[in-house]
């Protein structure tokens, strides 16, 4: 049996990726029926039906997994490795002593153990010895409650890690690492940034020059080459990017002429993209890259396997542009003024256009990123396609993104 799994970024106070949560859906059967989806996660674990390791859904970071009760005290995984997972208790586990002895023994094990939502209640104290790290959701917070400061900072004094759940702004993202904690969970790194007064002047350099160009149905390789030679630092990018081993594995490539050559006119296009990406990027994580990346691959993918021609790789951009609002702080609409995209692709990132194939590689992106299954199998059943070759054309993808960034 295949597992489907996704994923949710836990960033650290830096906002780099320190770890993921894992998301679990059976892939032969549409739900499980009567069962909570936490306990349905622990009985895939405990039957051995993750047929890809977790290191290469998480890149050897941290991967916290949901665990429900029956699972921790009766069928519990020791294959998992202690050293890459984080046992996640569910709030619906019921403390019994049987719960608080399991709890010890996997503790003694060498596992780390994560409570989610911590709701400060009396009756988890006896799992507290055991307990790494506390998972609060950021709206049952209370900040200015001066007795919920005071358990925070006594749990700080004790060692334990502090996460917060559900980070949807920048603002509650810089109010809960004021208030100590240590890393955090939510959809805010998506979202643009409010920063006063900023104003970026992107339509006169050599990149946005290379984007126009490459969007045109044909693609003039002359002024292409014109672009390149002015500017020494594309170039030298250009070498990097296609001397990677994830792109060219055969030939060393020494030449601007050779490159151009090389690539041919439709990876040339999406080289220029995502050389143009990288320059938008400035001080942003790298996670937004990794993400930008990771949808852009993956819409080529998705794109092939609906029969879509690649030239122009609408598909590709699309993907790979849909987060800059949050990439430059600035409304999507604004961003799309300054880069010469198609009105095909604007429509799109201007959610104008939720119908057609473009878009529906788009809502797919997200869907994956949110783990909403329905929408993922409505997309299947769509295109003909068995669930699990979307879900593996996403594993190539976040796999293609994390080797592609070193180039970038």
């Amino acid at each position: 049996m295949f597992a489907y799994v996704a994923r949710q970024a836990i960033y650290d106070t830096k906002k780099n990726v320190f770890g993921y949560e894992l998301l679990f859906r059976d892939g032969v059967k549409n739900c499980f029926p009567d069962i909570s989806p936490d306990e349905a996660t622990s009985n895939m674990l405990a039957a051995s039906h993750l047929s890809i390791g977790v290191e290469s859904i998480t890149f050897n970071k941290a991967a916290f997994i949901n665990f429900h009760t029956d699972t921790i005290i009766y069928r519990f995984p020791s294959t998992l490795d202690p050293k890459n997972v984080v046992i996640e208790i569910v709030e619906t586990v019921d403390v019994s002593p049987e719960l608080v002895k399991a709890c010890e023994q996997i503790h003694e094990m060498g596992y780390k153990i994560a409570l989610d939502d911590y709701d400060f209640s009396a009756h988890w104290q006896p799992l507290m010895p055991f307990i790494s790290y506390i998972k609060l959701e950021v709206e049952a917070v209370d900040l200015t409650n001066p007795s919920v400061v005071d358990q925070i900072d006594a749990f700080k004094k004790q060692g334990k890690i502090l996460v917060a759940e559900r980070v949807e702004t920048h603002e509650e993202f810089e109010r809960f690492k004021e208030a100590g904690f240590h890393y955090f969970q939510g959809y805010f790194l998506s979202k643009p940034e409010v920063v006063k007064h900023k104003n970026i002047d992107i339509s006169m350099t050599s990149v946005v020059e290379l984007l126009r160009i490459s969007v045109a149905t044909t693609l003039d390789v002359q002024k292409v080459t014109e672009v390149f030679e002015k500017d020494v630092g594309l170039t030298f990018k250009l070498m990097r990017f296609i001397n990677n081993p994830s792109v060219n594995k055969r030939n060393k490539i020494e030449s601007l002429s050779h490159a151009l050559k090389y690539l041919g006119h439709v990876e040339l296009k999406k080289f220029i993209a995502l050389l143009t990406l990288a320059n938008l990027k400035g001080n942003k994580p790298e996670d937004l890259l990794v993400s930008s990346l990771t949808r852009a691959q993956f819409c080529k993918l998705v794109s092939s396997k609906m029969g879509i021609a690649e030239d122009p790789p609408n598909s590709f951009i699309l993907g790979l542009f849909s987060r800059t609002d949050a990439l430059l702080d600035m409304p999507i609409e604004q961003v799309l003024e300054k880069l010469p995209f198609t009105e095909v692709i604007k429509n799109v990132l201007c959610k104008k256009e939720q119908e057609d194939e473009l878009a529906q590689q788009y809502q797919l992106c997200v869907a994956f990123e949110t783990a909403d299954w329905a929408k993922i199998e409505a997309f299947a059943e769509r295109i003909n396609s068995p669930m699990e070759d979307l879900f593996q054309m996403y594993y190539q993808a976040t796999t293609w993104a994390n080797e592609m960034k070193s180039s970038l």
